[in-house]
């Protein structure tokens, strides 16, 4: 897929980005018209039928994940609250109290 050199400014005004030259403009565009190539290439690949992998490496190798159930913690408790709040610098009412960085 080829990337016009509009959309490569485009891209680069919404990224904040600065080409200082029409050949920096040009060496972008060809990069991302190869970058576009390659999704082509890759979303062409038929994946039906094939289980997705859980690890890079169990197509190779039996891995065992050591994944933690998905439960819900219990709810905390006051003595809890009070534990972690111990090293907050600043605290109201339980909650955690920070500087104003927007007025």
């Amino acid at each position: 897929m080829a990337i016009q050199k509009e959309n490569v400014t485009r891209i680069a005004r919404l990224a904040r980005l600065e080409f200082s030259d029409d050949a920096e403009i040009s060496r972008v565009q060809s990069e991302l018209s190869h970058i576009f190539t390659l999704i082509e290439q890759l979303q062409a690949v038929d994946t039906a039928g094939v289980e997705p992998m859980a690890h890079p490496l169990s197509a190779l190798q039996s891995i065992s994940l050591r994944l933690r159930e998905d439960q819900a913690d219990p709810a905390s408790t006051e003595e809890r609250r009070q534990c972690l709040m111990a090293n907050a610098p600043a605290q109201h009412d339980g909650l955690f109290l920070v500087p104003t960085v927007i007025e």
